[in-house]
């Protein structure tokens, strides 16, 4: 109780100052009246949602829609907050000047109405840009192509391509037809090989039977692979018992297999091409901190000869930072996700890449090179949490393999 309470203090404060930017700019008593109950439904809709008991502890797409809507509208009243402010401070300090200069008694002088205006101006760039996510911008799918250049990469396999996508989150989705669209533009890519890097889920693998039917469509010649993410194992559900999140692990492996992907449980596989070969291996999700550490390299890799080509899938990208670059095969591309580059953040090819999540993980989003081994970070097919993407789209990647060196 005492958390609502502080909350309702809080997020009152913060909205009688944009009542008051409001109250400046227009004199229309209904758009007055139509703030207020904004902030009121808003408010008793993020109460009533997260009072309510959930089946695990990742948000469901009520308590993700009651949250962003929340977001959204914080948004717009902490960019007003310290403008306005600031100019309060600066009419006390006017009000208290003429009391001692100029008059007998103390007079507050009017909120300046273009003051309000610019703020209001300021604060509508992250407040529409949150709506925006939360309406289209989740299911912004983008294709992002690489071409990668390894010197020893079997002759065979020159011009192979590979379509990565990650983070599926099917608890999260709301819309089949967008989903449909994302599968189709998937195979419209023609690959060779089509490799999911794990969290198909958010909280248990029931969430995916809906969607069972139209993941199976997914094709690629040489096959479909995946690996675990963390949100795959069922630990953010409590459980009545240890054999009901067993099951769960089950059911999911189960329905993977069904949609047609080969799953790898620390296991690898060779894929083969006119007599030559690369290795492809899949490690359980292994993260940094507090994140589950099941992923066993050298098991993954117990069939692999150390001069072979290895791709490896490996959820959570401080794998690499932390295990892969350091180990002594030579793991040429690694392929993760995992961040979802927080679903916000800037990206101007070629001038600015900037994320939240970069203060989390060094490599965050797309490309990155160490000693001569590559990871690819895709930014995420689904969403979790907040229901929507700023900045940071839906990601489908192609990465076409290319044998000899980069010409300068």
């Amino acid at each position: 109780m005492t958390r609502w309470v502080i909350f309702i203090i809080i997020y009152s404060l913060l909205t009688i100052y944009g009542f008051q930017a409001i109250k400046t700019i227009t004199r229309y008593t209904w758009f007055h009246y139509l703030f207020v109950i904004l902030a009121i439904v808003i408010a008793g809709n993020f109460i009533i949602q997260f009072s309510l008991s959930s089946e695990g502890r990742v948000l469901s797409p009520a308590k993700s829609y009651a949250f962003g809507f929340l977001l959204s509208f914080m948004s717009l009243n902490l960019v007003l907050v310290p403008i306005l402010f600031g100019e309060d401070i600066i009419r006390g300090v006017l009000g208290i000047y003429d009391k001692l200069v100029t008059k007998d008694t103390f007079y507050l002088p009017s909120r300046r109405k273009f003051v309000s205006q610019i703020a209001l101006g300021l604060a509508a760039i992250p407040f529409t840009s949150l709506l925006y996510g939360m309406y289209r911008g989740k299911y912004r799918f983008r294709v992002l192509n690489y071409t990668l250049h390894f010197e020893d990469l079997p002759a065979a396999f020159d011009g192979y391509r590979i379509t990565q996508i990650s983070d599926i989150h099917s608890g999260s989705f709301d819309n089949k037809k967008k989903i449909e669209y994302a599968i189709d533009l998937i195979n419209e890519q023609a690959s060779d090989v089509l490799l999911f890097t794990g969290d198909m889920v958010n909280n248990k693998a029931t969430e995916m039977i809906p969607w069972k039917s139209t993941f199976e469509r997914l094709k690629a010649k040489d096959g479909k692979f995946s690996v675990l993410g963390n949100h795959d194992y069922g630990d953010y559900v409590d459980w009545d018992t240890p054999e009901e999140k067993a099951q769960n692990l089950s059911d999911l492996i189960d329905l993977q297999k069904e949609i047609g992907f080969d799953l790898l449980l620390n296991e690898s596989r060779y894929l083969e091409k006119d007599g030559e070969r690369l290795a492809l291996i899949g490690v359980e999700n292994w993260g940094k901190g507090g994140f589950k550490k099941a992923g066993d390299l050298k098991k993954a890799s117990e069939k692999i000869k150390p001069d072979d080509f290895k791709i490896l899938m490996s959820h959570d990208p401080s794998h690499w930072n932390e295990e892969v670059v350091k180990d002594s095969y030579h793991y040429h591309l690694t392929l993760s996700g995992h961040t979802h580059g927080m679903q916000f953040g800037i990206e101007i090819p070629g001038w600015i890449k900037w994320s939240p999540v970069k203060w989390r993980y060094k490599q965050w989003a797309g490309i990155y090179e160490s000693v001569g081994q590559y990871i690819n970070v895709n930014r995420g097919f689904g969403y979790l949490g907040y229901p929507g993407r700023v900045g940071i789209w839906p990601e489908i990647t192609v990465i076409e393999l290319k044998k000899g060196k980069k010409e300068a």
